[in-house]
């Protein structure tokens, strides 16, 4: 979420031009459905726990409201007590909290079982884990070192904390502050950083997106334009280094100065400086600062949304990051977070026009300004060719714009989870990257139907076959997707076989499959929707595969599943893109299963 500032005014301005501006060029974007026909999301009953619901290829399977102390009935709008964004271990769930974090048993995921519940003030409260640490964002002044709920009064104050927390959560019950970094903006968002070269080095990219703190609290700090203070704390992000065998020793090692102008370095600012696009276009914050970086470390870059960019970054050497492209974005007010495609052929960026508390998704909302916007990568450029944005108007009760998601792994395919605050999930298809396409939701009515109360899903993300939403003013939803004509029952339970035991908002990893039949089937349920292939031909492949899955282990069973990787392999030939792709995901699977055989 974006902090508040005086920018949003900007905003608020811009929006009453949008019914002049219905002609403007969408790119390929998803337009709005209106008629309430159309749509089950229309049109649903106001309400804070007991609002109506709709869904679309989805189940929702448990909610768990925020545990006593977590939230005040009387104010129900109140973000200093708002969910905030996950991650997960194992099976345990982590979800920040504007006031702490709370811990979840999801062994069953039907019945999540709440563990711990630890108060700690201060903002924001987004969460990462790695090994037995959990790490904490602390931006706002109420935050205190020593997590009390008294706060921090005066424009100074020795026990203000503003930067990242570092907790031992070795007994889960019982989280202990081993650390807590000071940053001059504090942290609004985070990302953990593995060193690949040196397995005990864990790093934090911080993105302050708040106020620089006067150099009387934080020493160093300064907010001075460029011009005025090149030692500013504008323009650049933080970095800590965690040595993990002694994590209390975590400190901030560097600030790199990724914005600056690459011919002149010196020039600091060298991105967008803030404005105007000009008429019929957004008015974008300045790019002096992240609000969500994203790596993904195996292929050595990252994507940071910048505020008034979006960038790449080499991280090969995780210490020291280097910009390697930036793009603008006239339909975008402010850029908030990054997912990669699983091959990093993609990267989707989010705007979160309106800061996250507006209405953006209104009949009379352009479908490209609080959108994503979706971009390829070639050669490390980045190139845009199309927006995804939520076909379904939301009402002027519900704050809703593009916030945080996952990939959902199914092979052969891109697809995202992703959360609309109060304009609910939506799950669409990605693959074709100029032609996004929503499979499924799950949405609820506004918190009102005569006020606008800050809620809705902060974060949903696929975890090992679930999908698991945080909701800002009801609590934690954990949900299923269920098997359609546009996500098959073999796709889903393929994507269930790609487990992972941690899962960072903002650190993606790569997905990979075991060898087994369902990912072939997967790819064949996805060749057999289109007509790259011969349907007579794919099919014969097919029952050849299915023969040879009921055959028991030996040669015989080997040489058949040998001998239908080779046919999938000689129909590549003939096909392109994604579609040969396919094919020789089910010769590789063919033949990963044959050598287990």
């Amino acid at each position: 979420m974006m902090p508040v500032t005086r920018r949003m005014a900007a905003h608020v301005a811009i929006a009453a031009l949008v019914p002049m501006l219905a002609g403007a060029d969408m790119l390929h974007a998803q337009g709005v459905i209106t008629d309430p026909a159309q749509d089950m999301r229309v049109g649903l009953k106001a309400g804070w726990m007991d609002a109506g619901s709709a869904m679309r290829n989805m189940e929702l399977l448990a909610s768990r409201p925020r545990p006593e102390g977590f939230f005040d009935p009387r104010s129900l709008g109140n973000l200093g007590l708002a969910n905030s964004d996950m991650a997960f271990r194992g099976n345990l769930l982590f979800v920040g909290n504007f006031t702490g974090f709370q811990i979840f048993d999801i062994s069953t995921p039907s019945n999540p079982t709440l563990m711990t519940a630890f108060m700690c003030p201060g903002g924001q409260g987004d969460v990462s884990v790695h090994g037995n640490l959990l790490f904490m964002s602390v931006e706002a002044t109420n935050g205190r070192i020593d997590c009390g709920t008294q706060g921090a009064p005066g424009a100074v104050n020795a026990e203000r904390f503003r930067g990242v927390r570092i907790f031992d959560i070795t007994d889960i019950k019982a989280p202990k502050q081993i650390a807590a970094v000071q940053t001059c903006r504090g942290s609004h968002t985070h990302t953990l950083v593995p060193d690949p070269k040196d397995a005990g080095t864990l790093y934090v990219y911080v993105s302050g997106t708040s106020i620089v703190r006067p150099d009387a609290e934080l020493s160093g700090c300064s907010g001075g334009a460029p011009e005025q203070d090149p030692n500013t704390a504008l323009f650049r992000i933080e970095i800590i280094r965690v040595p993990l065998a002694e994590p209390a020793k975590a400190a901030v090692v560097s600030a790199p100065r990724i914005f600056a102008d690459r011919n002149e370095p010196r020039n600091i600012a060298g991105l967008w400086r803030g404005g105007s696009h000009g008429e019929g276009k957004q008015a974008s914050a300045p790019t002096d600062q992240c609000h969500d970086i994203t790596v993904y470390p195996e292929l050595g870059l990252a994507a940071g949304a910048c505020s008034g960019n979006g960038i790449l970054l080499d991280i090969t050497d995780p210490a020291n990051p280097v910009r390697i492209d930036e793009v603008i974005d006239t339909n975008f007010a402010y850029w908030h977070s990054a997912t990669f495609s699983n091959d990093g052929r993609s990267i989707i960026f989010t705007d979160e026009w309106g800061g996250g508390v507006a209405p953006r998704c209104r009949a009379t909302d352009l479908p490209q300004w609080g959108a994503n916007a979706i971009f390829t990568v070639k050669d490390r450029k980045m190139s845009l060719v199309s927006y995804y944005k939520i076909p379904a108007a939301q009402t002027a009760q519900e704050n809703c714009v593009a916030h945080n998601g996952s990939l959902v792994p199914v092979p052969g395919r891109d697809i995202k989870v992703q959360a609309w605050y109060q304009g609910g999930i939506s799950v669409f298809d990605f693959t074709d990257a100029a032609n996004p396409k929503e499979l499924a939701y799950f949405d609820r009515g506004p918190m009102s139907d005569s006020a606008l109360y800050t809620s809705g899903f902060w974060s949903a993300y696929w975890y090992n076959g679930h999908v698991y939403g945080s909701e800002i003013g009801r609590g934690l939803d954990i949900l299923a997707l269920t098997p359609s004509d546009v996500l098959s029952t073999f796709e889903l339970e393929a994507a269930k076989l790609a487990t992972v035991n941690v899962m960072n908002p903002q650190l993606q990893t790569r997905i990979t499959w075991p060898a087994a039949f369902v990912v072939a089937y997967a790819y064949f349920d996805q060749l057999q929707r289109g007509t790259a292939v011969n349907a007579n031909t794919l099919g014969t492949l097919r029952a050849a595969v299915e023969r040879a899955e009921k055959m028991t282990a030996g040669a015989a069973r080997t040489a058949a599943l040998q001998q239908a990787a080779s046919q999938a392999e000689s129909l590549t030939g003939g096909v392109s893109g994604r579609d040969a792709e396919r094919l020789q995901g089910i010769a590789t699977t063919l033949r990963g299963i044959a050598r287990g055989a």
